[in-house]
């Protein structure tokens, strides 16, 4: 299961069904689940765990510390959910002290090559990022959320729960859940009605959330918010959205109708 080129220092905890491919480094403090397969020239660094059934591809790095210049050695750690896929040239980088001390990425997601979770990100279940996309640090990705490739977040920006991040978008600002946003800088288009469907949202529910946008894009943001809590939300969606949009302290990616 581990091959002979691989080097796992004696205190990492490996669980005896993880593969290791050749010549891939595991550090003292990984902690891997079951089934977890490892890679050729993977590196996993410092207080990093890993959830069971996750499949990383080789040249993905883990755990390494933070690309923050106040980042001074402090211990740090990063956490990986289960069944996530890493593929080539991935790296997630470790927390820092003052942003939390923690990076966290859920259950279930897909790194496409080259892509980057940067430290202190709090990423949650199901997100898919294609190639090359990138979060900085202290960014927070609900769960759900997909970015095209070579998209990029700015830190501390938020993308709320089942949004779409198009290919090569620069996002600056929030951008609201279940909307879809593009371009250099993002802006908020429409919504995210593909990846609704195929989460199971009925059309009358995709049709709430998009009349509640409707509200917010024609009024603005504060008699959008009144409207939009006026109208019935049987399943909580647009609860979700005020909410989000009043947590907001970057401001929110801009609407185009």
């Amino acid at each position: 299961m581990i091959h002979p080129t691989a080097i796992i220092h004696p205190e990492a905890q490996v669980a005896e069904t993880v593969r290791v491919g050749p010549y891939a480094v595991i550090g003292a403090q990984a902690r891997l689940a079951d089934f977890c397969v490892v890679g050729p020239h993977v590196v996993i660094e410092g207080e990093t765990t890993i959830g069971e059934g996750c499949m990383i591809y080789p040249n993905a790095v883990l755990g390494t510390p933070p690309q923050d210049v106040k980042y001074a050695g402090e211990p740090t750690r990063l956490e990986i959910g289960a069944r996530c896929t890493i593929r080539e040239g991935v790296t997630f980088h470790r927390g820092t002290v003052h942003g939390g001390g923690v990076t966290r990425v859920g259950d279930d997601g897909y790194f496409m090559a080259n892509s980057h979770v940067g430290h202190d990100a709090q990423v949650g279940g199901g997100v898919i990022m294609a190639n090359s996309a990138a979060l900085a640090g202290h960014v927070t990705v609900g769960d759900g959320v997909g970015f095209g490739g070579l998209a990029g977040v700015h830190q501390f920006a938020r993308i709320g729960t089942l949004a779409f991040i198009g290919a090569g978008a620069m996002v600056r600002r929030d951008v609201c859940p279940f909307v879809v946003a593009k371009g250099d800088r993002a802006v908020q288009t429409n919504i995210n009605r593909v990846g609704l469907e195929r989460r199971g949202f009925a059309p009358d529910r995709i049709r709430r959330i998009e009349e509640a946008y409707g509200y917010v894009v024609r009024i603005g943001v504060e008699r959008g918010l009144e409207k939009l809590l006026a109208l019935p939300d049987p399943d909580g969606d647009l609860a979700v959205i005020a909410a989000f949009i009043r947590a907001s302290k970057l401001g929110l990616s801009p609407f185009r109708e």
